[in-house]
């Protein structure tokens, strides 16, 4: 069983963090639409979806994958690394409290989800405008017990790691190599986004299939081409805010003594 924790939308939204976008109009009610039918496609796929209420004051809140980092035997808050959004751990912890043992980054470390690729016991860490090097250090420290080994990644040109890689099958990593380099990730095979499409590396793999932003079809069929079963959604609103489909839930499998 796989859970995927996501929180509604805040009204607030149209004031989000943006870093390398310019500032658009947030259709609040259509980018609530957008974040249900989000809901559905995890539902689909096998997720039991445990839905957070909005935080009226917290425009970024519904990217809840950024204050935290879920791994089988334990869940880590992050530290945001902007200071409006760390209020944002607060609302996530209790409901990751049912699933895991919670630990913590602490100042002056900071660490957003966004940030953290996990492929198999390898975390690659971005290191970006948003996650430091006493963050990755900390998470190093937290995490080296259960036999995981971290990497930091530089990132350039977006906001974090995962908006330039992630995983959509067991050794196949979407990318867009402008932003980091491949080289950084050894032994791994490389599915290159559309030269258009820069943002479209962003992809949530859900068991054996792919949830991608409807607004990048050329690299949906590049995916396809390889085999990789792919579940197209629109997200249009949530991405004028900087957010896109990783963001929005965070996803881990159920442990054995809440089953």
């Amino acid at each position: 069983m796989l859970i995927a924790i996501t929180r509604e939308v805040s009204p607030s939204i149209i004031n989000c963090e943006l870093t390398h976008l310019p500032r658009m109009a947030i259709d609040y009610v259509l980018a609530c639409e957008q974040h249900r039918r989000y809901q559905a496609a995890l539902e689909s796929l096998g997720c039991r979806v445990v839905t957070l209420p909005a935080e009226a004051h917290l425009p970024d809140a519904v990217f809840v994958e950024d204050v935290a980092i879920v791994l089988d035997e334990i869940a880590i808050l992050g530290r945001p690394g902007v200071a409006s959004r760390r209020p944002e751990v607060a609302g996530v912890a209790p409901a990751l409290q049912d699933y895991r043992s919670i630990a913590a980054i602490e100042p002056p470390g900071t660490l957003e989800g966004g940030d953290v690729l996990r492929v198999g016991k390898v975390i690659y860490v971005g290191h970006s405008g948003r996650t430091n090097q006493a963050g990755i250090e900390q998470l190093h420290r937290l995490v080296s017990g259960y036999g995981y080994s971290v990497k930091a990644v530089e990132v350039s040109g977006c906001l974090h790691l995962k908006s330039a890689i992630t995983q959509v099958a067991g050794e196949i990593l979407l990318i867009n190599p402008r932003w980091v380099d491949q080289a950084e990730f050894e032994g791994m095979d490389f599915i290159e986004v559309d030269r258009g499409e820069p943002y479209a590396a962003n992809a949530l793999l859900i068991g054996a299939s792919v949830i991608c932003p409807m607004s990048f079809p050329r690299t949906q069929e590049l995916l396809s081409r390889q085999g990789i079963p792919v579940v197209s959604v629109d997200v249009s609103e949530l991405q004028k805010a900087e957010g896109a489909v990783t963001c929005c839930s965070l996803v881990f499998k159920m442990s054995a003594e809440v089953i």
